[in-house]
């Protein structure tokens, strides 16, 4: 299971926007060290008892889950509205889980109060209650639908506009919403959990590897190594913080800190090109793949390094002159039309490339079943496959012990999705009952193709299907009922139902592979959307109201997605009229070579295509710039150099360190918006001039003869 990361594009940025799969090096090595499964994992748990369902669900464990759930969310949460680049944090979630289960444990041992060991399977319903929280940070919209609606980010594309509609964000109706239309999603898969985990044998990757973590963490060795893991993960973590706070002291005014060094000089500077000293974005590149991190960069050199500059020179001819930086008229709208259709280009291909697995995977999967002539159980296996092993056996027992009724999920998306068609219209006026009962019709097929599709692939496209909502929902709605609105509120519903299925799914093969009881899972994703429901918008009206600047262009947290989403919303209702000019040609352009890459990609094979550029993490500094570009890519180099220094080393300790940059940078963000929101400013600014802008201000401030 992944950390929000589990679409594997970019969005959010990256697992933004498809958000691209960032799964860790160990984890990759775990998932893969097939010899430890041979040697059959269960027979090293085998005098273990296994707790009942009831007993796995434990207060300490979620009274650990709901603290790491709000650390986790302020992290997901300045990603999200910085760049959207959110890469998988489980090495984190699942170290200090176990980390704070086993401190609380051993002090209750020493004190002769313990009263039930802590086990892998409290352990997994830990790092589902908080991926299940911390995933709420990305699917319910703060850095995009849902921010997109407010008068600060339209505004910013309506320049010199007026009567436009809006919805800023409180923290009442973001609550209901989110309360509203989270659960569904775990509701419609659930009778299909058999089908898909023991029937099918899918695969869900992430889910996988997280299963292989825990169940290694809870192993003598394991355990060891954990420890040293969580050691270097607190000491990245600290020294993170307070370099966030040192770097604190000097930014008192616009452009001052360490944050504006115009690492390869002012001119560089002024399209973007630095190196911006956030160990956030140094972790990030830590924990993304090499060639993520070159996508990134490479997106960067060619829209900030060449298109930009050449398009600067047709002011007058292709846009009007002396327009402001945020005219969507002007070098903006080429800036952020052109990244949405590279976005859009990829988004197609993998939605198609992917469909087509699942439908060609179902149909392989029903015909081996029923070559079988009979579902494969523990007392009869198939007679088309090898008799089940010693861990597939005691999984599959006890996978089937604990049973969810088909009524009860049945009758819960019928009892959630009345309520929810009651409610949302009272929300969003401009979204009418029969767009959600037309959402909540085909909702169950688009989870289940999701849920398939991520079990084959490992790939979630709930933003896709959500910007299909934006499309389709929008443009029936059309201008002069609120489309826009309508557009962007059906791509909250339908993300968070698809998204949520598909994370259940994953969390369902983890609970399989540690003997974690479905039912333990389902509660504890179900507490876990809870708390993100109340969390996660709590965790964002805090940056609201700290930081006045949220979401305009060029400030710290741009919340480039917002933009983006408003201005797909309202091309999918008005279409291509307020396109400057040629930008639509342009546009056609890079929507076509986003699919072709992705093609050349495919055709090439997984060895060479390693090394061709990712189109939808090459679209995301089109808007923002390459500055974080420049920090993934230090941090892939530190790994790089790493690896060829002590590769063990490395793969068992960077996804600690770079964990540790980005929680500790992370966390910084909670006691900076205290200081913000008590109105303590910085003392110090530290701003960079060229010699000639010095030499004026040195004049200004002489003192006068």
């Amino acid at each position: 299971m992944e950390m929000n990361g589990r679409e594997k594009n970019a969005e959010n940025g990256i697992e933004s926007e498809e958000q691209m799969s960032l799964e860790t090096s160990n984890i990759k090595k775990e998932k893969n060290d097939q010899g430890a499964e041979e040697m059959s994992v269960e027979k090293i748990f085998e005098n273990k008892e296994v707790p009942s369902w009831k007993k796995q669900l434990t207060v300490r464990a979620f009274v650990v889950s709901f603290f790491m759930s709000v650390m986790f969310c302020f992290i997901v949460m300045k990603l999200n509205l910085t760049t959207g680049i959110i890469p998988s944090l489980n090495v984190s979630a699942g170290l200090l889980g176990f980390f704070f289960i086993k401190t609380w444990t051993t002090l209750l041992e020493k004190s002769g109060l313990l009263k039930q060991p802590f086990t892998r399977q409290e352990n997994t319903v830990i790092q589902t209650c908080v991926v299940a929280a911390s995933g709420i940070a990305f699917s319910g919209g703060f850095g995009s639908y849902l921010f997109a609606m407010s008068e600060r980010v339209i505004k910013q594309s309506e320049e010199g506009k007026a009567g436009f509609q809006y919805k800023n964000p409180t923290l009442g109706w973001m609550i209901g919403f989110l309360f509203v239309v989270s659960f569904l999603g775990l509701f419609s898969v659930v009778p299909l959990r058999k089908i898909m985990i023991i029937d099918f044998k899918l695969t869900y990757p992430s889910g996988t590897a997280t299963a292989h973590l825990i169940n290694s963490f809870h192993t003598p060795e394991g355990a060891k190594l954990a420890k040293k893991q969580v050691r270097e993960l607190g000491k990245f973590f600290s020294f993170s913080f307070l370099w966030g706070f040192f770097q604190w002291f000097f930014t008192a005014g616009d452009d001052c800190g360490f944050a504006s060094f115009p690492t390869f000089g002012l001119k560089a500077y002024n399209y973007k090109f630095y190196f911006d000293f956030s160990a956030t974005y140094v972790g990030v590149g830590m924990i993304c793949p090499h060639i993520i991190n070159v996508s990134v960069l490479v997106g960067g050199i060619l829209s900030w390094g060449l298109m930009w500059p050449l398009i600067e020179t047709r002011e007058g001819d292709w846009y009007p002159a002396g327009l402001s930086h945020n005219n969507l008229q002007g070098l903006q709208g080429y800036k952020v039309f052109i990244g949405i259709a590279m976005i859009l280009g990829d988004g197609l291909y993998n939605f198609f490339k992917v469909l087509s697995r699942t439908v060609a995977g179902l149909v392989t999967k029903i015909h081996d079943r029923s070559a079988s002539m009979h579902i494969p159980t523990v007392d009869s296996p198939s007679p088309t496959n090898k008799p089940l092993s010693f861990d597939d056996q005691r999984r599959t027992r006890l996978f089937l012990k604990d049973q969810i009724p088909t009524w009860f999920a049945c009758g819960g998306y019928i009892a959630i999705a009345v309520i929810s068609t009651l409610t949302l219209p009272h929300i969003f006026h401009q979204l009418k009952w029969y767009h959600i009962i037309l959402i909540y019709t085909f909702a169950p097929v688009l989870a289940f193709c999701n849920a398939f599709g991520c079990g084959l692939t490992d790939w979630s496209l709930a933003s896709t299907y959500g910007k299909l909502a934006i499309f389709t929902i929008g443009a029936w709605a059309g201008t002069s009922h609120g489309g826009v609105l309508a557009g962007l509120a059906a791509c909250g519903v339908m993300m968070n139902i698809v998204s949520t299925a598909s994370d259940l799914m994953q969390d369902f093969k983890t609970g399989y592979l540690t003997l974690a009881s479905p039912r333990s899972m389902f509660v504890s994703q179900v507490i876990g959307t809870a708390m993100g429901c109340v969390v996660a918008p709590c965790v964002f009206w805090i940056f609201y109201k700290a930081f006045p600047d949220l979401g305009v262009t060029g400030t710290t947290y741009p919340a480039p997605f917002a933009t983006v989403y408003y201005n797909m919303a309202k091309l999918g209702v008005e279409g291509f009229s307020a396109l400057p000019k040629n930008c639509l040609k342009l546009c056609y352009a890079f929507f076509c070579a986003s699919i072709l890459i992705n093609m050349i990609r495919d055709a090439v094979g997984k060895k060479r295509g390693r090394y061709i550029p990712l189109p939808m993490a090459m679209a995301i500094p089109f808007y923002l710039g390459s500055y974080f570009a420049i920090d993934m890519c230090v941090g892939s180099l530190i790994l790089y150099i790493w690896q060829r220094i002590n590769r063990a080393k490395a793969d068992a300790f960077a996804p600690a360190v770079a964990s540790g940059l980005i929680c500790g940078d992370g966390i910084w963000t909670l006691p900076n918006s205290i200081l913000a929101l008590a109105g303590v400013k910085p003392p110090i600014c530290m701003k960079f001039l060229s010699k000639g802008t010095n030499s004026r201000v040195d004049k200004f401030l002489a003192p006068k003869p």
